[in-house]
């Protein structure tokens, strides 16, 4: 069973306006990040402490949702709950303006490069640009690290205040092992709290900070602080990481402290440079919506935990601080709805107040579910889908890619119809793009869908459609159904199976978008 993070807002008393089903649903979603983002409801009965009737509620509310989907018995988490952590994301604006700089860094000295940004006394991860080796030394977007045995830590610890110090001290009493964050293995030894003031105090004047192994044997790390414009605050911290069979933390810092140094200059021009943001038109009728399906689903629906969640999609690039009125205005709900809701974050740390007028999200938004899914590939995205598609029609589906020289397709995944007669692919086998409905689709842009009759096999008929990258345009992936001749003819291909081809390759789509926007999804 996970460790279960217990923050400060769990232990403060609730407000009176708090929502009591979106602390719930919260819990959950927590749990099930914790989990690795699946778990059975008797799994999070116990973990939350809920009614089983109360967890079955929420789940089904966040199925609704696209946030989950119900695989079974057990609630798995969907790339679509990525758009809460997106909306903090594309509020700081730092992973859009600085991530080409950290790629660029790890290109060149061909080891990880993170960025991240202080949460309390922990730091969080806000982009990653990762080395593919047999030894992986990388987080997770959006994991949750003590500050003490990390090297951005040293660096956030300048700034805090008495009170952020005070809250330190509490959490290294009450957690000495480090139990609390779960990217990171317990501690083996105890940690002493002058070790770590001597640590920010040398980071303070030496403007960088190291982590010599401090999270786990082998690996160590450099960190250098990118700082805001005008107000000289740490913004985030840009940090190289290694294992000790490449470098070792001394030789770490005497060969590329410069480099990264370099790095950093480059980030802080970027952000002195980077326009105003344009804020694109807010989310609408997403109130309406929520009532609609509270309508439909009736008590299975939960519709403040529904309401609650859309305030998270009110903020977004353009629109880091709003208003309660530019709050309710983005949903569609009410000011007194949308107050609560503000209310219950701030209780539960996803939103602060700049000042007396405005919200903002904090890093906890990342917490709710953006770990697991992070590290998804577009067959593991699409896998659930084609699985779905194959339920509806009976016959096996695929997904597949071009070879880089276009000449062969390779099968990444697929979903085999339960009949005694079925096609079935693995995943890693080729064939050559021509010869196929799944590489004709990848290899003519302007055709919509691809249909062969017997050509590649006596008796096999297949249809295909593409999958675009929404972003750019650029088919990446081809999704098909393969079937024998004599269960479809040509004219009930294209009538019946080939419009749940496209629903299914659009579904796919939006879990690709929700995906992909601050994080790298693999294609194969």
């Amino acid at each position: 069973m996970p460790v279960h993070t217990t923050t400060a807002a769990d232990r403060a008393a609730v407000p009176a306006e708090a929502v009591a089903p979106l602390i719930r649903g919260v819990s959950v979603l927590r749990e099930l990040t914790e989990a690795g983002g699946t778990m059975s409801p008797s799994g999070l009965e116990r973990a939350t402490g809920l009614a089983r009737s109360t967890v079955d509620r929420i789940t089904s509310t966040l199925a609704r949702m696209g946030y989950v989907r119900l695989d079974g018995r057990d609630a798995v988490l969907t790339p679509r709950l990525m758009d809460l952590g997106n909306a903090y994301l594309a509020s700081l604006r730092l992973p859009a303006l600085l991530a080409g700089q950290a790629d660029e860094l790890a290109d060149e000295l061909d080891e990880s490069v993170s960025l991240a940004v202080p949460d309390a006394d922990g730091i969080r991860f806000i982009h990653q640009a990762t080395r593919r080796r047999a030894m992986s030394l990388s987080f997770r977007i959006g994991d949750l690290l003590p500050a003490e045995r990390t090297a951005p830590g040293p660096l956030f610890a300048m700034e805090w205040t008495e009170e952020g110090w005070r809250s330190w001290r509490a959490r290294l009493a009450r957690d000495p092992e480090n139990r609390e964050f779960s990217a990171v293995p317990p501690r083996e030894r105890p940690y002493g709290e002058e070790e770590f003031v001597v640590r920010v105090a040398r980071a303070r004047e030496d403007g960088w900070a190291l982590d010599d192994q401090l999270i786990e044997p082998g690996l160590v790390a450099l960190s250098v602080p990118v700082r805001e414009p005008g107000t000289h605050r740490i913004a985030c911290v840009a940090s190289v990481v290694s294992h000790t069979s490449r470098h070792t933390a001394t030789d770490l810092r005497e060969a590329l402290l410069p480099r990264l140094r370099r790095a950093v200059a480059t980030m802080e021009r970027e952000l002195r440079r980077a326009p105003a943001a344009e804020p694109p038109p807010p989310p609408s009728a997403l109130a309406a919506w929520t009532g609609a399906s509270k309508q439909e689903l009736g008590r299975d629906f939960v519709e403040s935990l529904a309401r609650g969640l859309t305030v998270l999609t009110a903020f977004g690039e353009g629109r880091a601080r709003l208003t309660l009125t530019e709050v309710a205005q983005a949903t569609g709900l009410a000011r007194a709805t949308a107050r609560r809701a503000l209310i219950t974050y701030e209780h539960l740390g996803l939103v602060t107040r700049p000042d007396d007028r405005t919200y903002a999200l904090t890093p906890r938004v990342l917490s709710l579910g953006f770990p697991p899914l992070s590290r998804t590939t577009l067959p593991r995205l699409a896998t659930p889908h084609l699985t779905d598609l194959t339920t509806r029609i009976q016959e096996s589906t695929s997904l597949a890619t071009l070879t880089p020289d276009g000449k062969e397709i390779v099968y990444t995944a697929e979903a085999t119809a339960h009949r005694v007669m079925s096609v079935t692919i693995p995943p890693g086998t080729r064939a050559p793009a021509p010869e196929t409905a799944l590489g004709q689709v990848l290899l003519s842009p302007d055709r919509d869908h691809a249909l062969l009759d017997e050509e590649l096999e006596k008796g096999l008929r297949t249809i295909a459609v593409p999958i675009r990258d929404t972003r750019t345009g650029a088919r990446v992936a081809a999704v098909g159904v393969a079937m024998h001749a004599a269960r479809h003819t040509l004219s009930d291909c294209e009538r019946t199976i080939l419009p749940a081809l496209h629903s299914t390759a659009k579904a796919i789509e939006t879990d690709l978008k929700s995906a992909s926007r601050f994080t790298h999804v693999p294609i194969t």
